[in-house]
């Protein structure tokens, strides 16, 4: 399911593929409207809108096919005291200080959870670091996880990896993840697809749902 060039394996070893399962979920990580107005001291960039597109088409397509979603959000304690040494070194992180009330904290225009969807706050990078998310999954039955969001190089990379190291086949959605240039999302991607997921796209996801409802 590979979209990335270079995805059999090379001489050294590097770049095997993995199968997804049968059980997929959807992870949005993140996706609040601080990563797409340009006032916001995160915004990820001109290219962020078509990414929040992409998102919410995959959004659309994983409820169609009732997959188990689950969305990320951060806040944090006024000051930052359960941020630690991320807070202090991201020091735009204090617009999700609760106390604050930025309306830049709020999900992103098509993005917000529908009922029925589990919302996890975390104040660090990985939605798994701290947070429900791996027994949330394992209650589910979930095997396989779509995810999307902001940003690749940061919060998606560091999930992508946990979720791997947590046991569930990651698929990151390479339409559906921004970042704040073209070369630490490219970057990212390369690296997550040789080491650690399978980078697909949405026409790709869509195939591969549409065979689940087949099975």
């Amino acid at each position: 399911m590979t979209t990335h060039p270079g995805g059999p394996v090379d001489a050294r070893g590097y770049g095997g593929s993995l199968q997804p399962g049968v059980h997929p979920a959807l992870l949005v990580i993140d996706f609040v409207q601080a990563y797409t107005q340009p006032d916001s001291p995160l915004y990820a960039g001109p290219d962020i809108e078509g990414t929040r597109q992409a998102c919410q088409d995959l959004l659309a397509l994983c409820r169609s096919a009732v997959v188990p979603i689950v969305h990320t959000n951060v806040a944090y304690h006024d000051g930052g005291r359960d941020g630690g040494v991320f807070f202090r070194k991201v020091p735009a992180l204090r617009i999700f200080e609760r106390g604050a009330r930025s309306p830049l904290a709020e999900f992103a225009p098509g993005l917000s959870p529908e009922h029925g969807e589990v919302v996890i706050t975390k104040q660090y990078a990985s939605a798994f670091f701290g947070t429900t998310l791996a027994s949330t999954l394992t209650a589910l039955g979930v095997d396989t996880l779509l995810i999307a969001g902001v940003s690749t190089s940061g919060c998606v990379r560091a999930t992508a990896v946990d979720c791997c190291q947590h046991g569930f086949v990651p698929l990151v959605v390479r339409d559906a993840v921004g970042d704040r240039g073209a070369g630490p999302h490219e970057a990212n991607l390369f690296d997550l697809q040789t080491k650690y997921a399978e980078v697909v796209t949405l026409d790709h996801v869509r195939t591969y749902l549409a065979g689940l409802n087949k099975t």
